[in-house]
């Protein structure tokens, strides 16, 4: 009957304990910092609490509560008489839902007693040393994770023993290339001989102003957590605290929130990608898994490069992981090399910072556009929707010869979800299309204006003089982008009356009034259309989003060209067939063999445009005239 009703009242502590969520979690009253690691160290008592009751319960809701990534447990009982004959490293482990390691001390009262490892990620290794201890056999328990090391331990009562307890641990530590923690109760006061020891190639994060022991009114700090730092690690302390816990045991527990410094192969997220370039600047945009500060290197020649950074109102733009800076006043015409840096922000606070490495990019290349250069080749993709495979296939089909712009004509994010889905997709197209070498632009369809994450899109992606639509030159050629927008009514229910992109479409329109009127179209001696949602050759009834803004001002315009998307069927819509004064081709979908690719390429006055679909078919090839 009692083991019936021990077992019950334990899996309603584990429903309990289960059914914690996250926002609880996030609403504790142990906030953390992102991008930190929380270490917790805990002397347990085998369970007993100052009211002279073992629970087990209390303990992991308390871990629960300060939600570590690891915590060393100290005076653990494994199946002894007096903690009622239960492993308590395997009930807390089942209560947080952590991975559980114990290395035992000592036997004891039928049992186990020594220490207990509780760990988000399943340990890679697990060891457990001797220690000295002539009255008390000691051990520690090291366990080894994916970024760091963990060394759990409890120091015998004799101060020679204790130095020596240190001074093997810290020998033993010197074989791991990889960030040690030392964490448990030192039994050692901060000004004696073992601690002042271990200051010199540990840094101690747990604050040693506060006391530890007991855990009523404590007066003594004997319980630590310490970073090794002789093999160059640094440990950029963010919070440590003890915790006012004074009943269920005879310590408190303490943990710290520390940030480790990321090795520098793991710093940079992409590569650089060129952004919106011209004849006198270009932008240059990466990412980082850290937060980091950051500039790039450039210039005309290799051993005088000068710095560029990104200052908003007198502060530099730094502790961020979206770099992005735009080199200015670039002589035309002119190839410059460049690299970008970054350097990690481990502690970025008001009176102090902390640092982590340095890390450049390799040695790249971009070169100006010019008003003299008139010939270039310039791909365009439109809705690939996230299907990289297609990409892949397209983009073998032209990229044996060189180009000098590479145009996404929307729908090629697909819905933007979380950030992952604009990240993915930087990490497959930026190494293909060459794009620390060779610049692109990125247009709007109606799929990219979806999805939770959609209006961060434009942090990642350089807008176009800071709008999502505009226009520049390539020589004597003239391009006009626009964005559509969405493809139905701003009033329909999906969109919850959260759109309006007729007030856009309508800012387009006075845009494209005054981009007709300007020196640069007028003198452009081809001039070429791109968006992604077609406005000519609507099928009757069918809503078109643009059309009725859009065609008052481009029926007479002079325009060579148009290239469209969004139907996911090539067509070619000929001058004067849908009232359009200009040729209008509308790529394929994502699909085989539908995908297509277009280029553009213009030699001396002949320009070309071509159309390929996945299969390699060219589907259109078609010399476009200048304008008399």
């Amino acid at each position: 009957m009692k083991k019936t009703a021990f077992l019950l009242i334990f899996f309603l502590i584990l429903f309990h304990s289960g059914a914690q969520t996250v926002s609880q979690r996030e609403n504790s009253r142990f906030p953390q910092r992102e991008n930190t690691r929380r270490i917790m160290s805990y002397n347990i008592h085998h369970g007993r609490g100052m009211d002279n009751t073992v629970d087990i319960e209390r303990i992991g809701k308390l871990i629960l509560d300060i939600n570590p990534e690891v915590v060393g447990l100290q005076e653990v009982d494994s199946m002894t008489n007096r903690s009622g004959n239960i492993d308590i490293i395997g009930l807390l482990s089942r209560q947080t839902g952590m991975h559980a390691t114990f290395g035992h001390s000592i036997l004891h009262d039928g049992g186990k007693y020594g220490n207990g490892m509780l760990t988000r990620e399943k340990p890679a290794t697990v060891r457990k040393i001797d220690l000295p201890g002539a009255a008390e056999a000691r051990t520690a328990l090291i366990v080894e994770l994916e970024k760091y090391v963990v060394v759990n331990t409890h120091l015998s009562l004799t101060e020679e023993e204790r130095l020596q307890s240190v001074k093997i641990i810290t020998e033993i530590v010197k074989g791991y290339n990889k960030p040690v923690f030392l964490i448990g109760d030192l039994n050692a006061t901060p000004d004696s001989p073992p601690i002042e020891f271990l200051k010199e190639e540990w840094q101690m994060l747990s604050n040693p102003k506060q006391p530890t022991s007991p855990s009523v009114n404590p007066i003594n700090t004997i319980d630590y957590i310490f970073g090794y730092t002789t093999k160059g690690e640094s440990y950029a302390k963010y919070k440590a605290e003890v915790v006012n816990e004074p009943t269920a045991s005879d310590h408190r527990p303490l943990f710290v929130d520390v940030r480790l410094k990321t090795p520098a192969s793991e710093v940079m997220r992409t590569i650089p990608y060129l952004q919106n370039p011209g004849s006198n600047e270009i932008t240059v945009t990466w990412l980082t898994h850290v937060p980091a500060r950051s500039w790039v290197e450039y210039g005309t020649d290799t051993t005088n490069l000068q710095l560029a950074q990104t200052f908003l109102e007198g502060v530099m733009v730094a502790n961020n992981k979206i770099h992005r800076i735009r080199l200015s006043d670039l002589r035309p015409g002119t190839k410059y090399y460049y690299r970008v840096v970054s350097q990690e922000i481990t502690r970025y606070s008001s009176y102090y910072k902390e640092f982590g490495d340095t890390v450049r990019s390799d040695l790249k290349t971009f070169t100006t556009w010019s008003d003299e250069v008139r010939d270039f080749r310039v791909i365009v993709y439109n809705d690939l929707h996230s299907n990289m495979a297609m990409f892949n296939k397209l983009h073998t089909l032209v990229e044996d010869k060189p180009y000098d712009l590479v145009i996404f004509n929307g729908d090629c994010f697909d819905d933007v979800e979380v950030e992952k889905d604009i990240v993915n997709r930087l990490l497959a197209y930026t190494p293909r299309i060459k794009s620390d070498e060779v610049p692109s632009i990125f247009i709007r369809g109606n799929h990219e204006t979806r999805g939770e994450y959609s209006l961060h899109l434009w942090d990642y992606l350089g807008r176009l003089g800071g709008r999502s639509y505009g226009a520049f030159s390539l020589g004597d050629t003239r391009f006009v982008l626009l964005d559509c927008g969405e493809d139905k009514p701003d009033d329909h229910r999906e969109y919850f009356n959260m759109n309006d992109f007729t007030q856009h479409r309508i800012d387009q329109a006075n845009f494209l009034k005054e981009e007709l009127k300007s020196d640069a179209f007028v003198k452009a001696t081809r001039r070429i259309l791109i968006h992604h949602i077609p406005i000519f050759g609507v099928r009757p009834g069918s809503f078109s989003p643009c059309s009725d803004l859009w065609i008052p001002v481009l029926k007479d315009t002079p325009f060579h060209v148009s290239l469209n998307g969004h139907t996911h069927r090539f067509r070619v819509i000929e001058k004067g067939e849908g009232g359009n004064n200009f040729p209008v081709i509308i790529g394929g979908g994502n699909r085989e063999p539908d995908g297509t690719v277009m280029v553009l390429e213009k030699k001396g006055d002949k320009l070309t445009v071509e159309v390929i679909n996945a299969a390699g078919e060219r589907l259109l090839k078609r010399l476009l005239p200048a304008t008399e």
